[in-house]
């Protein structure tokens, strides 16, 4: 008997993240590894300080991690329309961007 996907059981998934920052002042660089279990994605980012500024580590970190995980975003969010195209569903209009290009 086939059971429709809206009647599965609850199931829980556990997937790893780790994010490494390295810092070679005045740049800061961060990668963030995904395994999912099944697929391993990997994003790289960095920050650079303005050689006027005042060395403030943190900002480094959290500018290049969250450049980082914007990018693994990207690309997750790259994988499910390929594979929703895959699966056959019809083309829909491409959602509005939550960020704008330059970031």
């Amino acid at each position: 008997m086939n059971r429709a996907t809206g009647n599965r059981p609850p199931s829980a998934k556990e997937w790893r993240l780790n994010l490494y920052l390295s810092e070679r002042d005045p740049a800061t660089r961060a990668r963030v590894v995904l395994d999912t279990g099944e697929n391993v994605m990997e994003s790289c980012a960095e920050a650079h300080r303005n050689p006027y500024d005042m060395a403030v580590p943190e900002i480094g970190d959290e500018l290049a991690a969250g450049r980082a995980l914007i990018s693994m975003g990207r690309q997750l969010l790259r994988a499910a329309a390929g594979d929703i195209t895959e699966a056959g569903a019809p083309e829909e209009a491409p959602p509005t961007p939550l960020w704008s290009p330059e970031e």
